[in-house]
């Protein structure tokens, strides 16, 4: 007897992060092949302070990325947007150190954005994020720097990591709400994997006529497809996984 190909995401999560667990197993719930594996290393304030930005040395990270390889998952992810403010170039070497310390395929879900946005032409884009002015400024920042232009934004200047969590869905949409109407962007970026972003992006694309990319969809989407399953099989959680393949 053949056993069933079997997809393993393996996903590097923030230690304060509730959000992103249930929502990606959520998001691949209904593929009887494909499941989600985490990791966690810590992380519990986002800010430009030096012990916030020492939790994301390498390192720490890469000890997750080891137990995770145990599992033979088939890619590990760092599921976390900590590029948006220290620079792209951040994921592109971490990337490059988990494959060359496990043997695993990696990604990120903010390097997933970026090729989401070169291959769909967005040129603008709205903002959406529960951070504090001085990382939501670093993040409009690298996106100009790399050729995206902001032209509105909603924050809610916030920095204890586990209350991105509690921000209801409806405060959410409000801000997306916000930015699709003063900015008339190309697509709209909830930028947190501690948000519920991604649970409202199906209803709100549908409402705006505006693609709207979460950080916990484009880790699953992209994970997806570097382990060669085919993310068009998960419906329900926005228009990426059927548009791009």
């Amino acid at each position: 007897m053949t056993s069933q190909k079997r997809y393993l995401l393996g996903m590097l999560t923030p230690s304060s992060n509730t959000v992103l667990e249930p929502v990606t197993s959520a998001m691949v719930s209904a593929l009887d092949d494909t499941t989600a594996h985490f990791g966690r290393f810590r992380v519990t304030e986002i800010s430009l302070g030096e012990n916030a930005l020492g939790q994301f040395e390498n390192e720490p990270m890469l000890a997750a990325a080891e137990l995770l390889a145990d599992a033979l998952v088939g890619c590990i992810c760092w599921n976390g947007t900590s590029a948006g403010w220290l620079g792209f170039e951040r994921d592109e070497d971490l990337c490059a150190a988990i494959t060359e310390r496990t043997g695993v395929p990696a990604c990120s879900s903010v390097l997933a954005i970026n090729e989401i946005f070169e291959r769909t032409g967005v040129k603008t884009f709205g903002l959406v994020t529960p951070y504090l002015d001085e990382i939501q400024e670093k993040i409009v920042a690298n996106y100009a720097s790399a050729g995206f232009t902001c032209t509105a934004e909603r924050h809610l200047n916030l920095k204890v990591n586990f209350s991105f969590s509690e921000v209801s869905e409806a405060r959410i949409e409000d801000m997306i709400r916000a930015v699709a109407a003063e900015g008339n962007p190309d697509a709209i970026l909830v930028f947190c994997t501690n948000l519920l972003g991604a649970t409202v992006v199906d209803r709100l694309e549908r409402e705006l006529g505006v693609p709207i990319y979460d950080t916990v969809q484009t880790a699953v989407w992209k994970s997806m497809k570097v382990c060669g399953a085919d993310p068009a099989r998960v419906t329900g959680w926005g228009r990426l996984f059927q548009e791009l393949d």
